[in-house]
């Protein structure tokens, strides 16, 4: 496994919209439909969606041609949780208004959310020929190319993003990401550096510096990292898996096994957060609930190298050798060799006699 690996974050790139004042004069139709559109934006910032849906609904309702009232209906459904509502109004307010760049902002990242990469691709690339010079769509379209495996693309993205608003901290943290994934793990850690003297609760910043700081054997500076991202995004299974790692590599397995089982109760779809458990539960040689973590990570994700190295070394512990062997040669197969302690375990499983 990587040990710094990208972590990116959408979150913020969401904003509220208010219709234009029209400079002709306006019907009371219109006047009544703006009226309920900037209440409801009243409510939204306050946090009151139900209230600011409400009275979207009547702006609508009054004038379906206000694309800004559909564009602020799709912000509050996505802030409940409703991302299919959501989608289904930014598509509206789009209808409408095809060249308004931060509906299609709003809807590229949920795109990128759901994993329809191409989709997300389409939107941040209108945006960036509507305004060659916003800075949030590079940065988003950074974090498709980083998910795709376009890695030069992202860091040359998240790079210009920089260069366009300098401040812009969610692109510092991202490029961290980017460069520790190729190796350059010094650019890396100042890049982390300057996203938390920018903003010093960036929980992307926090994780990335942290993954730095242990893979330089730094594990009490990467856990007062991972801690305070806990502390900051507690429903974040990710912040609890990082940390769950870090104490695992601390030998503390209680503690790493708390972490991990707080991240499944949070997203059970993770592969990594069910290979680091299986590694807790290995650790203290429960080799059969390590085989059971294993198997779920690999049924998550088939060509997770990692975990089938590690669930190698189990079949080994618990005499399954041909299952060892089988787990071994698909390893290889995907990532071109075993990691170091696997093969040691491998080469002395070859020295003994086999039954």
């Amino acid at each position: 496994m990587t040990p710094c690996g990208l972590v990116l974050s959408v979150a913020g790139l969401i904003g509220l919209l208010l219709a234009a004042p029209s400079v002709r004069a306006q019907t009371t139709r219109a006047d009544t439909a703006r009226s309920y559109l900037e209440r409801g934006g009243g409510w939204l910032k306050k946090g009151e969606l139900e209230r600011a849906i409400s009275d979207f609904n009547l702006a609508i309702a009054t004038d379906q041609r206000l694309a800004a009232a559909w564009h602020n209906r799709g912000l509050a459904r996505y802030r409940q949780g409703d991302r299919a509502g959501a989608l289904r109004d930014y598509n509206q307010a789009l209808q409408l208004s095809p060249r308004h760049v931060e509906t299609l902002l709003n809807r590229g990242v949920i795109f990128l959310e759901q994993g329809d990469f191409s989709a997300a691709r389409r939107d941040f690339d209108a945006i960036i020929e509507i305004n060659p010079r916003h800075a949030r769509a590079y940065l988003s379209r950074g974090i498709v190319y980083a998910q795709t495996g376009a890695a030069t693309n992202a860091l040359a993205d998240f790079t210009h993003a920089i260069k366009l608003e300098r401040r812009l901290h969610e692109a510092w943290a991202a490029r961290c990401g980017a460069q520790a994934q190729q190796g350059q793990l010094a650019a890396a850690r100042a890049d982390c550096e300057q996203a938390l003297k920018l903003a010093p609760d960036n929980v992307v910043a926090l994780i990335n510096r942290g993954n730095l700081r242990q893979a330089h054997d730094d594990l009490d500076g990467a856990l007062a990292d991972f801690s305070r991202a806990v502390t900051l995004a507690p429903h974040s299974a990710t912040t609890w898996n990082n940390r769950g790692r870090a104490w695992l590599l601390k030998d503390d397995y209680e503690r790493a096994l708390a972490d991990l089982n707080r991240a499944l109760e949070l997203d059970s779809q993770l592969p990594a957060v069910w290979d680091n458990r299986a590694r807790a539960w290995f650790s203290r040689g429960e080799f059969t609930r390590a085989l059971e973590d294993f198997d779920q990570a690999l049924r998550l994700d088939s060509r997770f190298a990692a975990a089938l190295a590690g669930r190698g070394v189990t079949y080994l512990r618990l005499g399954r050798l041909a299952e060892a062997d089988a787990d071994f040669a698909r390893c290889r197969a995907i990532s071109g060799s075993l990691p170091p302690y696997a093969e040691a375990a491998w080469r002395a499983a070859q020295e003994r006699p086999r039954k």
